[in-house]
């Protein structure tokens, strides 16, 4: 009775339009005055040492370096440069727009920003060559997905810090511990490209079908120029990732290199910001990050509620006595984060919801880490799905299309992420072969 209460008020909440943030604190309030006799003195405890987490400070300085570029003039040279090398092949744009995303996606790590960057130069270059309006804001719309699948990813760090510090058992009894966030950007880079894949052919069988039209093919001396062009953005992906795994920094210390080298590129190399800019895109970063830092404040109170009473160990202990296997287990939690998905934003989704599931998996045996993929990919679809989906309304706005002609027009792309998630679901290899191969499992 106790769980259906705080899940039936914080739905309720929700479903007011009320943000998730708010919806977290009222819920937690109402618990701890009218529920519960945990004393107030822990909550308050809790309440600092909970968000007082060096991993925590890597969300403001990702948010702030993926501001930089996307305010610079990154995303126009990562499109160049993807023209250059696959605008021949079927599809021409739609293809090039495909692994821009994706090369946008691995410096921003966020899906918004990428669809907004990438789609803002591309999809108005897609209509005037020809191609339907549609075809072209269903591309980008899935394809801007990639930003919290390939690391840095914002998401990623997001559950890492939802289930750090979480005392669960295996199925033999031993403790279990979370997954690192160096683990997690290790573990998206294989998913991710084969996702970029997929959604590449599926963009190019549709362009072969209805003959839309290509780029003549690029000369090796045009392709040089265009990545030489863009070699300074794609560096900041070497600089994050082979700092993080030779051991160089943390990925807190990433982060806050990503953001200054994102700064002076765009501002010295590039020069694509200027200085009367600076003010304008700090306060942006900052009101991103205090939006997000206030809903982890929330939600790890929503979490301590939940631990204290016991509700996810309970959870966990009723599905293993009803025999409940791994299959039927991540099919239900599929079903289930993609129906939420469908109205609530990855961030909140994430840190509500692997408090209440990490336990569970944990103990059916579900490694942390293929767990967390499952979870950012369960997420990335969302962004792409009605009626809350960030990426199709960003994809509406810039191609001035209805949210139902846009959400139409993703369905061959939404397709093929539902068979994507099934095979990261069920063959857990593709997530855990590279981290395992580089020792960091």
């Amino acid at each position: 009775m106790t769980t259906f209460i705080i899940f039936a008020l914080l739905i309720v909440l929700l479903l007011t339009g009320m943000p998730v943030s708010i919806a977290l604190g009222l819920t937690v309030i109402t618990f701890l005055f009218t529920m519960t006799n945990v004393p107030m003195d822990s909550i308050a405890l809790k309440l600092f040492t909970g968000i007082e987490k060096f991993e925590i400070m890597a969300i403001p300085f990702f948010i702030l370096a993926g501001s930089f570029l996307t305010h610079g003039g990154v995303a126009k040279r990562m499109i160049r440069f993807a023209t250059a090398m696959v605008g021949h092949l079927p599809g021409g744009l739609g293809l090039a727009a495909v692994l821009a995303c994706a090369l946008f996606a691995s410096i921003s790590g966020s899906s918004p920003a990428t669809v907004a960057a990438i789609g803002s130069i591309i999809m108005p270059a897609m209509v005037k060559q020809g191609f339907p309006a549609q075809f072209g804001t269903g591309i980008v719309a899935t394809s801007g997905g990639l930003g919290i699948l390939l690391p840095p990813s914002i998401v990623m760090v997001m559950y890492a810090v939802a289930t750090s510090g979480m005392m669960v058992e295996g199925p033999d009894g031993a403790r279990i511990a979370s997954a690192s966030i160096g683990q997690l950007f290790i573990a998206g880079v294989i998913p991710g490209l084969l996702l970029a894949l997929m959604l590449g052919i599926t963009t190019m069988y549709r362009a072969w079908k209805y003959k839309y039209p290509r780029q003549e093919k690029a000369s090796w001396k045009e392709r040089w120029v265009a990545f030489r062009d863009s070699i300074w953005g794609l560096m900041l992906v070497v600089i994050v990732m082979g700092g993080i795994y030779t051991g160089v920094f943390t990925p807190t210390e990433a982060a806050a290199m990503s953001a200054v080298y994102a700064f002076v590129i765009a501002m010295f190399v590039y020069k694509d910001i200027k200085w009367r800019d600076l003010k304008r895109i700090i306060l942006e970063s900052a009101g991103m990050s205090a939006m997000l830092l206030y809903i982890i404040t929330n939600a790890v109170m929503f979490a301590f509620i939940l631990t204290s009473e016991q509700i996810p160990q309970n959870i966990a202990a009723w599905i293993v006595e009803q025999g409940l296997g791994i299959v039927a287990f991540l099919l239900f939690v599929n079903v289930l984060l993609l129906i939420i998905g469908m109205v609530m934003e990855p961030s909140g989704l994430v840190l509500i919801m692997a408090p209440i599931l990490f336990p569970v998996a944990m103990k059916l045996g579900i490694d942390p880490v293929h767990f967390g993929i499952i979870l950012v990919v369960n997420m990335e679809i969302g962004l792409a799905t009605p009626p809350v989906g960030l990426n199709l309304y960003v994809a509406s706005s810039i191609s001035k299309l209805g949210l139902t002609d846009v959400t139409k027009a993703t369905f061959p792309w939404l397709i093929t992420g539902l068979i994507f998630l099934m095979m990261i679901t069920f063959i857990p290899e593709i997530t855990l072969w590279l981290p395992r191969m580089t020792g960091w499992l």
